[in-house]
């Protein structure tokens, strides 16, 4: 099985196709994955390896690992486009989440007042009131609609929870007004016996009507990139994704990255 884990809290930088140059900021254990989705697709791994032996760091601890690694960044000269939670799973599952962001950008303010802050967040959580206050204070809100079907959203991120359907994540989203960037993953292919395929017309035309009602600033579209824990899926390669894209902007009057 297809394990890639950050073994620190703070990692990088490292060069992101998306962001730029950026920090990660891990809120999950070192040794293991905290996620409330199980994507076919995740870099690191399936939720099934378990959650390892180390705890969730506390907010003291990031913002003691984040001063110490922005003062040897800065004293060396070295450059920062963005500050971005990703990590081990789903950053908003920290019970202190709303209090760390708070702390990274008092830091990112001291430090590097021009870097970005921006959460990779999976949307679970982002209709709870905390969380919904700390994502509005971030410069890149990034939260993930891979499909509008539910059939889809079930066999391809594999919720834990079964009341997560793609209905209530569009609600929660719009509530954001438009500060939020929507991430969308396309892929086909085949796993545990179930074909998957998120670029078919109907699919995206569900997308198109959820982007329409959620109305983000950006929507951004991406494919595989490196080696998935579920065997069988299928990268999109650039030309139809471009083509993809082109048709969803043109639909929704929304700007579209496609990576």
């Amino acid at each position: 099985m297809q394990t890639v884990l950050f073994h620190s809290t703070i990692f990088g930088p490292i060069h992101s196709r998306r962001l730029g140059i950026s920090l990660g900021i891990n809120l999950m254990p070192n040794d293991g994955k905290v996620c409330s989705f199980d994507c076919l697709y995740c870099e690191a791994g399936f939720n099934a390896q378990g959650h390892g032996h180390d705890s969730i760091p506390s907010r003291e601890s990031v913002k003691r690992q984040l001063k110490k690694k922005l003062e040897t960044m800065k004293e060396a000269g070295e450059g920062l486009d963005v500050i971005t939670f990703s990590g081990n799973g789903e950053p908003t599952l920290h019970p202190h989440f709303n209090e760390v962001v708070h702390d990274v950008i008092m830091l990112r303010d001291r430090y590097y007042p021009e870097a970005k802050v921006s959460v990779l967040s999976n949307a679970t959580m982002a209709g709870k009131k905390s969380v919904m206050e700390a994502l509005k204070l971030v410069d890149n809100n990034i939260l993930k609609l891979d499909s509008a079907v539910a059939a889809t959203m079930t066999a391809l991120n594999r919720p834990t929870s079964p009341h997560v359907i793609p209905q209530g994540v569009i609600v929660d989203l719009k509530q954001y007004q438009g500060q939020c960037i929507v991430q969308t993953m396309m892929l086909r292919g085949d796993y545990d016996g179930h074909h998957i395929d998120n670029t078919t017309p109907a699919e995206v035309e569900a997308l198109i009507e959820a982007y329409r009602e959620i109305e983000p600033r950006e929507i951004m579209l991406y494919s595989i990139d490196r080696k998935t824990p579920a065997e069988g899926l299928i990268k999109i390669e650039m030309d139809e994704l471009k083509a993809i894209g082109q048709h969803i902007q043109d639909s929704t009057g929304i700007p579209v990255q496609v990576n």
